[in-house]
Protein backbone atom coordinates (compact mmCIF):
# COMPACT_ATOMS: atom_id res chain seq x y z
CA UNK A 1 0.00 0.00 0.00
CA UNK A 2 1.32 3.40 -0.95
CA UNK A 3 2.00 5.56 2.14
CA UNK A 4 -0.31 8.52 2.58
CA UNK A 5 0.56 11.91 4.07
CA UNK A 6 -1.17 10.81 7.26
CA UNK A 7 1.14 7.79 7.63
CA UNK A 8 4.42 9.43 6.50
CA UNK A 9 4.32 12.45 8.83
CA UNK A 10 4.48 10.42 12.10
CA UNK A 11 7.31 8.35 10.62
CA UNK A 12 9.25 11.48 9.67
CA UNK A 13 8.74 12.87 13.17
CA UNK A 14 10.11 9.63 14.64
CA UNK A 15 13.20 9.86 12.43
CA UNK A 16 13.79 13.50 13.39
CA UNK A 17 13.27 12.70 17.08
CA UNK A 18 15.77 9.83 16.91
CA UNK A 19 18.28 12.02 15.08
CA UNK A 20 17.92 14.84 17.60
CA UNK A 21 18.39 12.42 20.49
CA UNK A 22 21.55 11.05 18.86
CA UNK A 23 22.93 14.55 18.26
CA UNK A 24 22.20 15.49 21.85
CA UNK A 25 24.03 12.44 23.11
CA UNK A 26 27.02 13.28 20.90
CA UNK A 27 27.11 16.84 22.22
CA UNK A 28 27.00 15.64 25.83
CA UNK A 29 29.77 13.12 25.11
CA UNK A 30 31.88 15.76 23.38
CA UNK A 31 31.51 18.15 26.32
CA UNK A 32 32.58 15.40 28.70
CA UNK A 33 35.65 14.63 26.57
CA UNK A 34 36.63 18.30 26.47
CA UNK A 35 36.19 18.64 30.22
CA UNK A 36 38.34 15.55 30.79
CA UNK A 37 40.98 16.94 28.45
CA UNK A 38 41.08 20.26 30.28
CA UNK A 39 41.34 18.51 33.63
CA UNK A 40 44.16 16.30 32.32
CA UNK A 41 46.03 19.30 30.92
CA UNK A 42 45.75 21.14 34.22
CA UNK A 43 46.79 18.08 36.20
CA UNK A 44 49.85 17.58 33.99
CA UNK A 45 51.53 20.61 35.58
CA UNK A 46 52.37 20.35 39.31
CA UNK A 47 50.59 22.81 41.58
CA UNK A 48 53.83 24.61 42.37
CA UNK A 49 54.68 25.14 38.71
CA UNK A 50 52.68 27.92 37.07
CA UNK A 51 51.20 26.75 33.75
CA UNK A 52 53.07 28.29 30.83
CA UNK A 53 51.44 30.72 28.44
CA UNK A 54 49.87 29.43 25.24
CA UNK A 55 52.51 28.09 22.89
CA UNK A 56 55.08 27.67 25.67
CA UNK A 57 56.29 24.70 27.73
CA UNK A 58 58.26 24.11 30.94
CA UNK A 59 61.32 22.00 31.76
CA UNK A 60 62.88 21.68 35.23
CA UNK A 61 66.47 20.55 35.74
CA UNK A 62 68.57 20.20 38.87
CA UNK A 63 72.23 20.40 37.95
CA UNK A 64 74.05 21.62 41.02
CA UNK A 65 74.46 25.38 41.42
CA UNK A 66 71.42 26.99 39.84
CA UNK A 67 73.43 30.06 38.78
CA UNK A 68 75.35 27.79 36.42
CA UNK A 69 72.28 26.02 35.07
CA UNK A 70 70.72 29.39 34.24
CA UNK A 71 73.84 30.52 32.38
CA UNK A 72 74.00 27.24 30.47
CA UNK A 73 70.42 27.42 29.18
CA UNK A 74 69.69 31.13 28.73
CA UNK A 75 71.63 31.27 25.43
CA UNK A 76 69.76 28.33 23.88
CA UNK A 77 67.56 29.48 20.96
CA UNK A 78 63.94 28.92 21.94
CA UNK A 79 64.49 29.37 25.68
CA UNK A 80 62.26 32.20 26.85
CA UNK A 81 63.21 32.44 30.53
CA UNK A 82 65.00 30.66 33.36
CA UNK A 83 64.13 30.83 37.05
CA UNK A 84 66.30 29.52 39.87
CA UNK A 85 64.45 27.76 42.66
CA UNK A 86 63.99 24.78 44.93
CA UNK A 87 62.21 21.48 44.29
CA UNK A 88 61.86 17.97 45.66
CA UNK A 89 61.70 18.82 49.37
CA UNK A 90 59.25 18.64 52.25
CA UNK A 91 59.10 22.28 53.40
CA UNK A 92 56.84 24.87 51.80
CA UNK A 93 58.44 28.12 50.65
CA UNK A 94 61.97 27.27 51.82
CA UNK A 95 64.67 29.89 52.09
CA UNK A 96 68.17 29.54 50.71
CA UNK A 97 69.51 29.18 54.25
CA UNK A 98 67.07 26.37 55.00
CA UNK A 99 67.86 24.51 51.79
CA UNK A 100 71.59 24.98 52.36
CA UNK A 101 71.24 23.42 55.82
CA UNK A 102 70.43 20.11 54.05
CA UNK A 103 67.32 19.63 56.20
CA UNK A 104 64.45 20.42 53.80
CA UNK A 105 65.24 17.84 51.13
CA UNK A 106 65.14 20.37 48.30
CA UNK A 107 67.48 20.50 45.34
CA UNK A 108 68.62 23.67 43.66
CA UNK A 109 66.93 23.64 40.26
CA UNK A 110 66.01 25.83 37.32
CA UNK A 111 62.61 26.14 35.69
CA UNK A 112 63.01 26.75 31.96
CA UNK A 113 60.17 28.22 29.92
CA UNK A 114 60.69 27.49 26.24
CA UNK A 115 59.07 27.64 22.83
CA UNK A 116 58.65 24.00 21.68
CA UNK A 117 58.48 25.14 18.05
CA UNK A 118 62.05 26.44 18.29
CA UNK A 119 63.55 23.89 20.66
CA UNK A 120 62.11 20.56 21.77
CA UNK A 121 62.07 19.14 25.29
CA UNK A 122 64.24 16.26 24.08
CA UNK A 123 66.85 18.71 22.78
CA UNK A 124 66.94 20.45 26.16
CA UNK A 125 67.40 17.13 27.97
CA UNK A 126 70.15 16.10 25.55
CA UNK A 127 71.95 19.37 26.32
CA UNK A 128 71.40 18.98 30.06
CA UNK A 129 73.52 15.82 30.23
CA UNK A 130 76.51 17.67 28.79
CA UNK A 131 76.26 20.47 31.38
CA UNK A 132 76.45 18.23 34.47
CA UNK A 133 78.46 15.42 36.02
CA UNK A 134 75.83 12.64 36.04
CA UNK A 135 78.12 10.19 37.84
CA UNK A 136 78.02 11.67 41.37
CA UNK A 137 75.39 11.36 44.10
CA UNK A 138 74.54 14.48 46.14
CA UNK A 139 77.41 16.40 44.64
CA UNK A 140 78.31 18.61 41.70
CA UNK A 141 81.92 19.65 41.41
CA UNK A 142 82.95 21.53 44.59
CA UNK A 143 79.40 21.62 46.02
CA UNK A 144 78.44 18.72 48.29
CA UNK A 145 75.11 17.61 49.77
CA UNK A 146 71.58 16.77 48.66
CA UNK A 147 70.78 20.33 47.44
CA UNK A 148 73.36 19.74 44.69
CA UNK A 149 72.06 16.41 43.40
CA UNK A 150 71.26 16.11 39.72
CA UNK A 151 67.76 15.27 38.52
CA UNK A 152 65.31 15.82 35.71
CA UNK A 153 61.94 16.85 37.14
CA UNK A 154 59.40 16.06 34.43
CA UNK A 155 56.10 17.96 34.55
CA UNK A 156 54.10 15.17 32.89
CA UNK A 157 54.30 11.55 31.77
CA UNK A 158 55.33 12.48 28.23
CA UNK A 159 58.38 14.31 29.55
CA UNK A 160 59.28 11.25 31.65
CA UNK A 161 59.20 9.13 28.50
CA UNK A 162 61.33 11.58 26.52
CA UNK A 163 63.83 12.00 29.35
CA UNK A 164 64.20 8.24 29.72
CA UNK A 165 64.75 7.87 25.98
CA UNK A 166 67.39 10.59 26.07
CA UNK A 167 69.13 8.91 29.02
CA UNK A 168 69.11 5.52 27.29
CA UNK A 169 70.64 7.01 24.14
CA UNK A 170 73.25 8.92 26.14
CA UNK A 171 74.29 5.81 28.10
CA UNK A 172 75.07 4.02 24.84
CA UNK A 173 77.42 6.75 23.62
CA UNK A 174 78.84 8.37 26.79
CA UNK A 175 82.63 8.68 26.67
CA UNK A 176 83.17 7.56 30.30
CA UNK A 177 82.74 4.26 32.16
CA UNK A 178 81.11 5.44 35.38
CA UNK A 179 77.36 4.71 35.76
CA UNK A 180 74.84 7.51 35.40
CA UNK A 181 73.06 8.21 38.70
CA UNK A 182 70.95 11.23 37.72
CA UNK A 183 67.30 10.59 38.53
CA UNK A 184 64.23 11.21 36.37
CA UNK A 185 61.28 12.15 38.57
CA UNK A 186 57.85 13.71 38.31
CA UNK A 187 58.04 17.31 39.46
CA UNK A 188 56.67 18.38 42.81
CA UNK A 189 56.16 21.97 43.95
CA UNK A 190 58.76 24.40 42.63
CA UNK A 191 59.60 27.45 44.74
CA UNK A 192 61.43 30.37 43.10
CA UNK A 193 64.63 31.34 44.91
CA UNK A 194 65.29 34.77 46.35
CA UNK A 195 65.67 37.65 43.93
CA UNK A 196 69.42 38.00 44.37
CA UNK A 197 69.87 34.48 42.96
CA UNK A 198 68.00 35.24 39.74
CA UNK A 199 70.35 36.06 36.85
CA UNK A 200 73.26 36.04 39.29
CA UNK A 201 75.74 35.40 36.49
CA UNK A 202 74.57 38.59 34.77
CA UNK A 203 74.41 40.76 37.89
CA UNK A 204 77.76 39.63 39.29
CA UNK A 205 79.81 38.41 36.31
CA UNK A 206 83.24 38.64 37.97
CA UNK A 207 82.19 36.77 41.11
CA UNK A 208 80.27 34.23 39.05
CA UNK A 209 83.18 33.47 36.74
CA UNK A 210 85.53 33.13 39.71
CA UNK A 211 83.11 30.73 41.44
CA UNK A 212 82.57 28.61 38.34
CA UNK A 213 86.28 28.37 37.61
CA UNK A 214 87.40 27.72 41.19
CA UNK A 215 84.66 25.12 41.62
CA UNK A 216 86.13 23.16 38.72
CA UNK A 217 82.86 22.85 36.82
CA UNK A 218 84.13 23.40 33.30
CA UNK A 219 87.33 21.42 33.88
CA UNK A 220 85.33 18.38 35.05
CA UNK A 221 82.85 18.71 32.19
CA UNK A 222 85.69 18.72 29.69
CA UNK A 223 87.25 15.63 31.24
CA UNK A 224 83.90 13.83 31.16
CA UNK A 225 82.40 14.90 27.84
CA UNK A 226 85.31 16.21 25.78
CA UNK A 227 84.08 18.28 22.85
CA UNK A 228 80.46 17.62 23.85
CA UNK A 229 80.80 19.56 27.11
CA UNK A 230 78.15 22.22 27.41
CA UNK A 231 76.58 21.37 24.04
Amino acid sequence: MKPTAATTLPAQRDVRRTTLHALGALLIFGAAVLATGRAHAQASVPSGVAPPAAGQAVAIFAGGCFWCVESDFDPVPGVISTTSGYIGGKTANPTYEEVSSHTTGHAEAVKIVFDPVKVSYRQLVDRFWHTIDPTTVDRQFCDHGSPYRTAIFAVNAEQVTQAQASKAAMEKTKPFKEPVVTQILLASDFYPAEGYHQDYYKKNPVRYKFYRSSCGRDARLSSLWGDLAGK
